[in-house]
């Protein structure tokens, strides 16, 4: 048995439609297209997402994603660093000196427990508690 010798097995492959070559053919005239209309003539292609002039779906679903331009504030767990606690009045100035934080850090809120009880050493605006 030589290469030369290979055929496709019975019944694997079928001749390809010739369409458009007379009426005895079986797909003359309209050849298998139907009657008028846009799928029909020639060069017609439809877009990938094409739904018949119905809103695609791509476009009906909700858009997700947002940045928020609101600055969010650094959180400070008071239970968790008892240094704050300590603090005779508590200003951006004072935390940056008992905690690391960011130059960028523009806004600081304290949480916690003992959160509220802080509020009344608070003198910036810029540090707020959970209770205000």
């Amino acid at each position: 048995m030589g290469i030369e010798n290979l055929t496709p097995s019975e019944g694997s492959t079928a001749n390809r439609k010739r369409v458009g070559r007379g009426q005895g053919s079986g797909t003359g005239k309209t050849s298998a297209r139907g009657q008028k209309g846009q799928k029909s003539r020639s060069g017609y292609k439809r877009k990938r997402n094409f739904e018949g002039g119905q809103q695609p779906l791509a476009k009906r679903m909700p858009k997700i994603g947002f940045t928020s331009r609101l600055v969010k504030p650094y959180v400070i767990n008071v239970s968790k660093i008892k240094a704050v606690t300590e603090l005779a009045e508590i200003t951006m100035e004072t935390l940056r000196s008992v905690h690391k934080i960011g130059a960028g850090v523009t806004k600081v809120k304290l949480v916690g427990a003992t959160a509220k009880d802080l509020a009344s050493k608070i003198k910036d605006e810029n540090v707020t508690t959970t209770g205000n």
